[in-house]
């Protein structure tokens, strides 16, 4: 990923629009977490999120995005893919799997990004440690996104998190700036040291995604060219929310019920 990508800073009305962005976003994941059922397909899971989106007048970034074109608008990731797993129709749940889903919303011209991995049906204890610890590592990272901290404090918040617990971080993907483009300034690794990296300032927003391993952290692309799965074929999880820095607490645009901040 570059490293040279610019960083925006955010007016009021800009953020506004993305937290509208924020709110169908989670509404499409909302939908597709009520279909994580045995022998639903992930193709299925994607036609449902389209739906949503279409109904909303609004489309995904994902979808087209990168090179080869990435087909779907939403990435559906199985147990030991960490990310950017590829939806297909002959894909289906399976009892005790933990699935990750990614999804981007176009609103107004500014992005969504988020995510979350849930269980199907009754999951191992293992994998309900994995959840936690990750979604945990999320809102321990989102606690620093403010104003007069560094990118360094929140990746070292995600990655104590997790170590602490047994559990390893990704080394080789990152949190990201978010804006009118899916991918901004700045970097936020889910590694770090805390003091170092970018100050942040009210008006930033980046999507915070921390990725955990319970093995090894190395990763591998399958042949597809995009699915991320774990080297050594442990479970993995990925939770991400868009994050706006504000004058006061962080402000997470990507709920249901947006929260109230002044920015």
């Amino acid at each position: 990923m570059s490293l040279e990508r610019q960083i925006n800073i955010k007016t009021p009305a800009q953020i506004k629009i993305m937290r509208e962005a924020g709110h169908i976003n989670a509404t499409v994941l909302a939908k597709v977490r009520e279909l994580l059922q045995p022998s639903m397909t992930t193709a299925d899971l994607n036609a449902a999120a389209e739906e949503v989106l279409k109904s909303y007048g609004c489309v995904s970034p994902f979808k087209g995005y990168g090179h080869p074109p990435f087909p779907t608008s939403i990435t559906v990731s199985i147990n030991d893919e960490m990310v950017h797993g590829i939806p297909h129709p002959k894909r289906k749940l399976k009892e005790g799997d933990i699935v990750s889903i990614d999804c981007g919303t176009i609103h107004g011209g500014f992005v969504a990004d988020s995510a979350f991995t849930a269980g199907v049906g009754r999951i191992s204890s293992e994998a309900a440690h994995l959840l936690e610890v990750t979604e945990g590592a999320l809102y321990a990272g989102i606690e620093k996104m403010r104003s007069g901290n560094r990118t360094g404090d929140v990746s070292a918040a995600i990655q104590n998190y997790v170590e602490s617990r047994g559990l390893q971080v990704t080394r080789e993907y990152t949190g990201h700036g978010v804006g009118q483009k899916m991918h901004e300034g700045p970097q936020v690794p889910n590694i770090g040291i805390a003091g170092s990296g970018l100050k942040l300032r009210p008006g930033l927003t980046i999507a915070l995604e921390p990725m955990v391993l319970v093995g090894t952290y190395e990763t591998r692309v399958l042949p597809d060219k995009w699915t991320v799965v774990s080297a050594d074929g442990s479970l993995t999880a990925h939770f991400e929310h868009t994050v706006a820095v504000t004058e006061g607490d962080p402000l997470i645009l990507t709920v249901l019920q947006p929260q109230q901040a002044t920015v």
